[in-house]
């Protein structure tokens, strides 16, 4: 068994790294797919976010498992899914079941990212949940900047069918180390909890939460479009080879990633004020505030260098909401509701944010009949992405709003290491 907390959140964060560099890798391809199976704008966003649809459609069937069973089990059966499915990506002929491909790749990963941080902020004492926290999801900007980076160099050498083939098979082996964890025993639930459908209602009536969540959806929205659309603008309307735009956008990714997770971990566990998780929220208020007018500096920019700075600046701005954004979502509802509260958060940060914003963006280039071709122009596409900067400025709406209402849960909701520290 694995028993050690270090070794836990290892194994976790490795996970999470595969997760996002499945997710990512038909964004990197996404062009010679459209290629490949005649799609449109909209048709190809449709593709890059159709695992969205069965993320966020299970993600509460899996919340509510994950308050009442074993999560390893859970964790490794959605591992396995999304494995499969990526492979399955792989050997698709036509747009429906390329669709249906995607969509169980989102059914896996709803598994996973909805109880394997319940899990890490169990094993993490008090002092140091949002470091660890941190440690989880630096794996986001370094899984999706692999997926660009993976997924471009492979399609350039040996087509992009290649891809998927490659990037499932470590999922399957490691969804078997994932059987051998040994779970912290969670605290008993209250007897007067709410369960079942009224659970989620208990988290809709929290106001934090629910400005907390607001805001993750609007993030959400205009992270989902420009990973989607980032590479595609730089081909099309700054005239960059998209295998040079995928490598040079994950780049940036990883490294802005990384840097932005670890300052936003550090910016949470200091910022000024008694409530951790008001203290948290101030920080993804202001780093929306900060990442707002960049993300509209890059849509403006007439170079692709000054676009990548721009962008560049955006996503360091945008990751140091990472850990304290997933931690308030956690930590403003009592530990009985939390596999539910990031279900929810999930279902709808997806929903209403990247499933949406990718086919959107595409279906304005498709209304103002965009080439796709190579330094074509892209009016339509420029014009969709300008809805990205105010979804942004919206998120630090959202959020300035929830760092000013008491958030973090009663004493009797908190576990005892938490009320201790």
């Amino acid at each position: 068994m694995i028993r050690r907390p270090a070794l836990i959140l290892a194994l976790l964060t490795t996970l999470n790294l595969i997760n996002y560099l499945d997710r990512f890798l038909v964004m990197a391809v996404g062009p010679r797919i459209q290629d490949s199976l005649h799609l449109g704008d909209a048709q190809i966003g449709w593709v890059e976010s159709a695992f969205m649809l069965g993320y966020f459609l299970t993600s509460p069937i899996f919340g509510w498992l994950g308050d009442r069973y074993p999560r390893k089990g859970l964790i490794a059966a959605g591992v396995a899914i999304w494995s499969v499915a990526t492979i399955g990506s792989g050997f698709t002929h036509s747009f429906g079941w390329m669709i249906a491909a995607r969509v169980a790749v989102g059914i896996g990963e709803a598994s996973y990212a909805t109880l394997a941080p319940t899990i890490i902020d169990e094993i993490a004492d008090a002092k140091n949940k949002n470091r660890w926290l941190s440690i989880f999801y630096v794996a986001i900007p370094v899984g999706s900047a692999l997926g660009f980076l993976l997924g471009g160099m492979l399609e350039h050498r040996f087509g992009w069918r290649s891809a998927f083939f490659i990037a499932g098979g470590p999922g399957l082996a490691l969804a078997l180390v994932t059987t051998f964890i040994a779970e912290p025993k969670r605290r008993e639930r209250p007897r007067e909890a709410s369960s079942g459908f009224s659970a989620y209602l208990d988290l809709a009536r929290r106001p934090a939460y629910r400005a907390t969540v607001a805001g993750y959806v609007a993030q959400t929205f205009a992270l989902g479009g420009f990973t989607a659309w980032a590479a595609p603008f730089l081909y099309r309307k700054l005239c960059l080879e998209l295998h040079v735009a995928n490598f040079r956008f994950g780049l940036i990714t990883v490294v802005t990633g990384l840097a932005g997770t670890a300052l936003g971990g550090y910016l949470a566990d200091r910022w000024p004020g008694q409530d951790r998780v008001q203290a948290g929220l101030r920080v993804c208020a202001w780093s929306s505030i900060i990442g707002a007018p960049l993300s509209l500096a890059a849509v403006f920019a007439g170079s692709s260098t000054a676009f990548l700075a721009a962008l560049a600046l955006t996503e360091l701005a945008i990751f140091v909401s990472v850990a304290p954004i997933n931690a308030a979502v956690m930590r403003t509802v009592p530990t009985h509701l939390r596999a539910r509260a990031m279900a929810a958060s999930i279902f709808a940060m997806h929903l209403l944010g990247d499933l949406i914003s990718p086919p959107v963006i595409g279906g304005l280039s498709d209304h103002f009949g965009d080439d796709h071709a190579f330094c074509s122009g892209a009016r339509g596409l420029q014009l969709g992405m300008y809805l990205l900067p105010a979804a942004v400025a919206l998120s630090a709406v959202f959020w300035w709003r929830a760092s000013s209402k008491p958030a973090q849960a009663s004493a009797e909701e908190l576990p005892e290491a938490d009320v201790a520290g």
